[in-house]
């Protein structure tokens, strides 16, 4: 299917990212034609053929927004011609199982660059059960996608709360020079235990990266809120033959670069160890490592416009551990927060796996 945007009545602009959702685009449109843009509706798919194999992953989404969108002429489009006999939601869970990306892979293999042949695409086959077998397992994934979402706007609402009694207690009406009996100013250096840098174990060395001994975080993963796990692992040896180290759980991260990662905040729910990017700090207390979560949160944009560099922006250890903070002020309060945002986030982890369960019997 090939529907342009001829008239440009429609200027929603969507694009598709690697883990298969629509997301509004942030590409600089001006001077682009916006007319030769393809349209897309509800329950229609879009997908990017280019670089498959190289990714290891297909970007490719069903539309479920309630507005017509734009996107890049480059993707591919296609919808369900009959929904009595296949449901377009069934057919994206089908498209989320890793089996379905490495036969993708697979066949990409000999494309250009990686890249996947239309015909190849339409070659797949997959096993279509009655519809009604097909409503059951949507409307179970759903709910857990539904159950996922509450309790991620829970966490939203906990965290924005939260800043606001932060900026309320110590930024608000705080006078550096008069400060309550027990507070003082120092830096973040004084105020930590210790700070902890990361590291890479070598690539080429496999018995560095073949046992799931190790969990290792990439700064790209500091997101601003609590970490729960990490997408990599390394082993024993890898941790021990690079400068990558342990970090324990409640410690506090900021991202020094990475694309569009500087100055990206976490609180970390496990022991980890982590790369180079990430600036690692160790407190006394979780207390103390609640109230630096949130002071780095609030004072996120301060601190990232510290950043130097060219073509990449970078932060340093000693840019970030000498930001003025009040020291003593910390209390029980924002450890509180944290701790039912942990709890929320463990629990959405789980939903996840069960998610992950529930596509992998659609194999079966």
């Amino acid at each position: 299917m090939d529907i342009r945007n001829e008239d440009n009545a429609v200027d929603k602009l969507v694009g598709i990212t690697i883990d298969k959702a629509f997301i509004d685009s942030v590409a600089n449109t001006i001077g682009t034609d916006l007319s030769k843009y393809k349209i897309i509706e509800a329950e229609q798919f879009a997908c990017s053929l280019i670089q498959v194999s190289r990714d290891g992953k297909m970007p490719i989404a069903m539309y479920a927004g309630g507005e017509k969108a734009i996107l890049s002429p480059a993707y591919s489009m296609f919808e369900v011609i009959d929904k009595s006999e296949l449901l377009p939601s069934y057919l994206m869970m089908w498209f989320r199982r890793s089996e379905f990306d490495r036969e993708a892979s697979f066949y990409a293999v000999g494309g250009v660059r990686g890249s996947l042949l239309w015909d190849d695409f339409l070659d797949f086959r997959l096993p279509i059960p009655d519809i009604e077998e097909q409503q059951e397992i949507v409307a179970q994934y759903e709910a857990i996608t539904r159950r996922i979402a509450l309790n991620e706007r829970i966490c939203a609402n906990l965290e924005e709360t939260a800043q606001a009694l932060y900026n309320k207690m110590f930024v608000q009406d705080i006078d550096p020079d008069n400060l309550p009996d027990g507070w003082r100013m120092g830096t973040i250096e004084e105020f930590c235990k210790e700070v902890r840098s990361g590291g890479t174990p070598n690539r080429s060395n496999n018995r560095y990266w073949n046992c799931a001994e190790v969990p290792w975080l990439k700064s790209g993963e500091v997101q601003n809120k609590i970490i729960i796990s990490a997408e990599e692992y390394i082993s024993n040896e890898g941790l021990a033959n690079s400068s990558a180290k342990l970090i324990p759980a409640d410690s506090v991260i900021m991202a020094m670069y990475g694309g569009g990662t500087v100055g990206n905040v976490g609180y970390l729910a496990f022991e980890t160890s982590t790369n180079q990017a990430c600036c690692n700090m160790i407190c006394h207390t979780k207390e103390q490592s609640a109230y630096l979560y949130f002071y780095l949160l609030v004072n996120q944009d301060k601190i990232s416009r510290l950043a130097n560099g060219g073509a990449q922006e970078n932060l340093n250890q000693n840019l970030i551990t000498s930001q003025p903070i009040i020291i003593g002020a910390e209390n029980k309060l924002f450890a509180l927060f944290v701790r039912y945002m942990t709890a929320l986030g463990k629990v959405n982890m789980k939903l996840r796996a069960i998610q992950s369960v529930l596509i992998n019997t659609l194999e079966r």
